[in-house]
Protein backbone atom coordinates (compact mmCIF):
# COMPACT_ATOMS: atom_id res chain seq x y z
CA UNK A 1 0.00 0.00 0.00
CA UNK A 2 0.81 3.25 -0.86
CA UNK A 3 1.44 6.14 2.37
CA UNK A 4 -0.91 9.07 0.92
CA UNK A 5 0.75 11.80 2.56
CA UNK A 6 4.07 12.35 4.31
CA UNK A 7 1.90 12.80 7.43
CA UNK A 8 5.38 12.69 9.57
CA UNK A 9 6.98 15.44 7.36
CA UNK A 10 3.87 17.95 7.78
CA UNK A 11 3.50 16.90 11.91
CA UNK A 12 7.07 15.89 12.56
CA UNK A 13 6.40 17.61 16.58
CA UNK A 14 2.94 16.63 16.83
CA UNK A 15 3.40 13.05 15.70
CA UNK A 16 6.21 12.62 17.78
CA UNK A 17 4.29 13.77 20.91
CA UNK A 18 1.61 11.33 19.85
CA UNK A 19 4.30 8.13 18.96
CA UNK A 20 6.04 8.88 22.87
CA UNK A 21 2.71 8.32 25.22
CA UNK A 22 2.94 4.89 24.59
CA UNK A 23 6.55 4.96 25.92
CA UNK A 24 4.34 6.08 29.19
CA UNK A 25 2.60 2.73 29.47
CA UNK A 26 6.11 1.15 30.47
CA UNK A 27 5.86 3.41 33.95
CA UNK A 28 2.41 1.32 34.19
CA UNK A 29 1.24 -0.99 36.76
CA UNK A 30 -0.72 -3.03 33.73
CA UNK A 31 1.78 -5.76 33.00
CA UNK A 32 3.03 -4.90 29.29
CA UNK A 33 2.09 -8.21 27.59
CA UNK A 34 -1.52 -7.14 29.10
CA UNK A 35 -1.33 -3.93 26.84
CA UNK A 36 0.34 -5.42 23.89
CA UNK A 37 -3.00 -8.03 23.95
CA UNK A 38 -5.22 -4.69 24.01
CA UNK A 39 -3.54 -2.99 21.04
CA UNK A 40 -3.74 -5.59 18.71
CA UNK A 41 -7.41 -6.63 20.14
CA UNK A 42 -7.89 -3.04 19.22
CA UNK A 43 -6.21 -2.88 15.98
CA UNK A 44 -7.85 -6.00 14.93
CA UNK A 45 -11.41 -4.04 15.35
CA UNK A 46 -10.22 -1.25 13.45
CA UNK A 47 -8.66 -3.03 10.62
CA UNK A 48 -4.90 -1.77 10.56
CA UNK A 49 -2.70 -3.98 9.33
CA UNK A 50 0.49 -2.14 10.27
CA UNK A 51 -0.44 -2.46 13.65
CA UNK A 52 -1.62 -5.60 13.85
CA UNK A 53 1.62 -7.09 12.50
CA UNK A 54 3.64 -4.65 15.04
CA UNK A 55 1.99 -5.64 18.13
CA UNK A 56 1.56 -9.81 17.01
CA UNK A 57 5.34 -9.30 16.41
CA UNK A 58 5.41 -7.96 20.03
CA UNK A 59 3.68 -10.69 21.65
CA UNK A 60 5.66 -13.40 19.69
CA UNK A 61 8.89 -11.83 20.75
CA UNK A 62 7.40 -11.96 24.75
CA UNK A 63 6.91 -15.10 24.16
CA UNK A 64 3.12 -15.78 23.77
CA UNK A 65 1.97 -18.49 22.89
CA UNK A 66 0.65 -18.54 18.85
CA UNK A 67 -2.31 -20.30 20.07
CA UNK A 68 -3.37 -17.30 21.76
CA UNK A 69 -2.51 -14.67 18.73
CA UNK A 70 -4.88 -17.34 17.09
CA UNK A 71 -7.87 -17.01 19.07
CA UNK A 72 -7.49 -13.38 20.23
CA UNK A 73 -10.49 -12.45 17.54
CA UNK A 74 -12.85 -15.07 19.62
CA UNK A 75 -11.87 -14.35 23.05
CA UNK A 76 -15.24 -14.71 24.42
CA UNK A 77 -15.72 -18.45 23.26
CA UNK A 78 -11.97 -19.63 24.19
CA UNK A 79 -10.72 -20.75 27.84
CA UNK A 80 -7.55 -19.63 26.89
CA UNK A 81 -7.78 -16.06 28.42
CA UNK A 82 -7.49 -14.87 32.35
CA UNK A 83 -10.05 -13.43 33.99
CA UNK A 84 -8.33 -10.05 33.80
CA UNK A 85 -7.38 -10.34 30.34
CA UNK A 86 -11.11 -11.01 29.49
CA UNK A 87 -12.74 -7.55 31.46
CA UNK A 88 -9.84 -5.65 29.62
CA UNK A 89 -10.36 -6.91 26.13
CA UNK A 90 -14.33 -6.25 26.84
CA UNK A 91 -13.11 -2.68 27.83
CA UNK A 92 -11.26 -2.75 24.81
CA UNK A 93 -13.50 -3.58 22.46
CA UNK A 94 -16.49 -1.20 24.37
CA UNK A 95 -14.31 1.52 23.69
CA UNK A 96 -13.29 0.44 20.26
CA UNK A 97 -16.81 0.97 19.41
CA UNK A 98 -17.97 3.36 21.67
CA UNK A 99 -20.68 5.41 19.17
CA UNK A 100 -22.78 1.74 19.45
CA UNK A 101 -21.77 0.73 23.02
CA UNK A 102 -21.53 4.05 25.09
CA UNK A 103 -19.55 2.42 27.41
CA UNK A 104 -21.73 0.58 29.58
CA UNK A 105 -21.34 0.18 32.91
CA UNK A 106 -21.27 -3.51 32.89
CA UNK A 107 -18.02 -3.81 31.18
CA UNK A 108 -16.87 -1.22 33.30
CA UNK A 109 -17.74 -2.91 36.53
CA UNK A 110 -16.45 -6.09 35.72
CA UNK A 111 -12.68 -3.88 35.19
CA UNK A 112 -13.19 -3.20 38.91
CA UNK A 113 -13.29 -6.47 39.56
CA UNK A 114 -9.42 -7.48 38.50
CA UNK A 115 -8.24 -3.70 38.64
CA UNK A 116 -7.18 -1.02 40.50
CA UNK A 117 -8.24 2.55 39.56
CA UNK A 118 -4.73 3.28 38.45
CA UNK A 119 -4.54 0.68 36.25
CA UNK A 120 -8.12 1.14 34.67
CA UNK A 121 -7.10 4.68 34.00
CA UNK A 122 -4.32 3.54 32.32
CA UNK A 123 -5.82 0.90 30.86
CA UNK A 124 -8.21 3.35 28.86
CA UNK A 125 -5.89 5.46 28.10
CA UNK A 126 -3.56 3.31 26.21
CA UNK A 127 -7.23 2.18 24.84
CA UNK A 128 -7.48 5.66 23.58
CA UNK A 129 -4.09 6.19 22.56
CA UNK A 130 -4.21 2.51 20.16
CA UNK A 131 -7.57 3.93 18.53
CA UNK A 132 -5.80 7.40 17.96
CA UNK A 133 -2.52 5.61 16.33
CA UNK A 134 -4.94 2.95 14.30
CA UNK A 135 -6.94 6.19 13.01
CA UNK A 136 -4.01 7.79 11.78
CA UNK A 137 -2.21 4.77 9.83
CA UNK A 138 -5.16 3.73 8.17
CA UNK A 139 -6.12 7.40 7.09
CA UNK A 140 -2.69 7.80 5.69
CA UNK A 141 -2.70 4.19 4.28
CA UNK A 142 0.31 3.43 6.45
Amino acid sequence: MTLRLDYLAFAPDICQKLFSVGTAFADSPLEQELIELVYLRVSQLNGCAFCLAKHSAALRDRGVQVTKLDQLSAWPVTDIFSRRERAALAWAECLTQIAETAAPDKDFDRLKEEFTDKEITDLTLAIAHMNALNRVAIAMRQ
